[in-house]
């Protein structure tokens, strides 16, 4: 790429009319998609509601069966999952674009794993309880991991490679699984806690719970929102990149803090979500187009959807019981991640 070259891409010209338009109805479809998804969560369950009575229950809150169950179950697992949606899928997007990786996200990388581990030691070790003693573990596992990953896929001759920073996710993914196995076969009490939170899930989500970790995902939205139009330049390579004028050690600084504020926020919350952060940046690639600036902004919004969707589509498949949430996407995300593996490019990334 030429001097040139690279300043326009920098410095991104007006979209054409075409792809404006599409990133228009891109934007327009999710925001519908995200409407459906919540009102879905909203209605299904072991006792399904009709759309008319989960819109009396939200707008007139009394003490019909309908409105408990709406207030104090499906609307606390509504905002849950639309949060932590947004974060992992706006975490999978920046760790694509700060390795120019694409097959990278929180789950393949180890940071959910690390995370994981961490909550799990906790629980098993210090006999931590509730979403409020997991948090701090989880942010240090999760920023653990993400630090002995890169050093693993490093080592050695080279740069590097998206392949070595896979395998070398993959392998401490499996390893912390296991220590976190372990852990909570060596004590019943732990297994007990983490029995269903280890699978991810967002079934026993409390709004107290949930809004005492909101600010660390809001602040790690808001940093990924901030440093978009930078990781254009990342596009770039860094050498090219700097010899521009770009801060690019200021944009990883950034960025890094921004996927272990949302991934172990998240993992916090639910357990870890396996794949979200890997197919929601690629679907919205399609839409968007390579400028970073509106793949985070369309993942915040279209990550919740396919949440939300696994997490109702789990509910009816698993009825009269269900399927928790994280099960359902590793599902959905495993055939993707092959296709992926199998292509030659992969969104233009």
């Amino acid at each position: 790429m030429t001097g040139l070259d690279a300043r326009s891409a920098l410095h991104r010209p007006p979209a054409p009319p075409s792809l404006a338009r599409r990133r228009g109805a891109g934007v327009l479809a999710t925001l519908i998609g995200l409407a459906l998804a919540s009102l879905a969560s909203l209605a299904f369950g072991a006792n399904p509601l009709p759309a008319d009575a989960v819109l009396r229950g939200l707008l007139a809150p009394d003490d019909s069966e309908a409105s408990l169950v709406i207030w104090s179950l499906r609307v606390p697992r509504t905002v849950l999952g639309i949060l932590a949606g947004a974060a992992f899928g706006v975490a999978g997007a920046l760790i694509q674009a700060l390795t120019r990786n694409p097959l990278a996200d929180p789950g393949i990388l180890g940071v959910n794993a690390g995370a994981g581990f961490a909550v799990t030691a906790g629980v098993g070790l210090f006999g931590l309880g509730g979403i409020t003693g997991y948090i701090w573990f989880a942010f240090l596992g999760a920023a653990a991991a993400t630090v002995l990953v890169f050093v693993i896929g490093s080592a050695g001759r080279g740069a590097a490679s998206p392949v070595t920073l896979v395998l070398a996710g993959v392998a401490l993914s499996a390893v912390l699984g296991g220590f976190s196995t372990l852990l909570t076969l060596l004590d019943e009490e732990t297994f007990r806690a983490l029995r269903v939170w280890g699978v991810g899930s967002i079934a026993a989500a409390k709004l107290g719970e949930t809004a005492s970790v909101a600010p660390f995902l809001l602040a790690g939205l808001a940093i990924a929102l901030l440093i978009s139009g930078s990781l254009n330049s990342i596009a770039l390579g860094d050498d090219l990149a700097a010899s521009l004028g770009a801060r690019t050690v200021r944009t990883r600084v950034l960025g890094l803090i921004a996927v272990t504020l949302l991934a172990g926020g998240a993992t916090a919350l639910t357990g870890g979500i396996a794949f979200v952060g890997l197919m929601i940046p690629h679907i919205v690639r399609w839409l968007t187009g390579p400028d970073q600036r509106w793949i985070m902004v369309l993942s915040a919004l279209a990550a919740p959807v396919l949440v939300l969707t696994a997490d109702v589509v789990g509910r009816i498949a698993g009825s009269p019981g269900e399927i928790q949430v994280g099960i359902v996407t590793a599902v959905i995300g495993a055939p993707v991640l092959i296709a992926l593996v199998r292509r030659r490019t992969a969104s233009g990334l």
